[in-house]
């Protein structure tokens, strides 16, 4: 249970069936987090400024596929390990991470995306656009911290399985991606 030094505000709703929750924290600096169970059709799901194409065609190389990232200007393709529905958390921070624990994770990648629009959609790649998850975060460049979780955790020929993603994003300066650890497939 938060303490009151943890936690200033913290708002539930539930938004075309998907659980938001928003907190201010100064632990962490947590501006906001949102909660969503995305259908991961052909093993991937998106991050993308409303206003841009977001078509990532060309950007699943076997690098891509490999680091289950593609890249696409205003837009993160994180690769999963099911294509099913996977739950993935999105967390919105005031800046950096002071410290951050990746032993508990499989994998972690960091990207850049630009958000011109102020609006991030997050959506299976089949998803109808105009009916997908939007996040509102102030217009600009962010960082993008991926981590993937329990990745070797599938049953029944992949379809079931305890795999799950989490996107932090903070405003910060482009950088080039980078693969902070990399999952070992048994």
């Amino acid at each position: 249970m938060p303490n009151s030094r943890q936690v200033f505000l913290i708002l539930a709703s539930d938004i075309a069936g998907l659980k938001v929750v928003r907190w201010w924290r100064d632990t962490k600096k947590i501006m906001a987090q949102y909660k969503y169970e995305i259908f991961a059709d052909y093993f991937q799901f998106y991050l993308q400024d409303e206003d841009v194409d977001g078509n990532l065609s060309d950007s699943w190389t076997k690098e891509a596929v490999d680091n289950l990232l593609a890249l696409a200007p205003g837009t993160i393709g994180i690769g999963t390990a099911r294509n099913m529905t996977v739950p993935v958390t999105v967390e919105i921070l005031d800046s950096a991470l002071d410290k951050d624990d990746l032993s508990i994770w499989d994998q972690v990648n960091e990207c850049s995306i630009e958000v011109g629009s102020g609006r991030i959609v997050i959506a299976g790649c089949t998803d109808y656009f105009p009916e997908a998850a939007r996040i509102s975060v102030t217009p600009g460049m962010y960082r993008a911290r991926i981590y993937y979780g329990n990745l070797e955790s599938l049953r029944n020929y992949g379809s079931e399985g305890d795999d799950h993603y989490k996107v932090v994003l903070w405003p910060a300066e482009f950088i080039e991606q980078k693969y902070l650890k990399q999952h070992k497939s048994t």
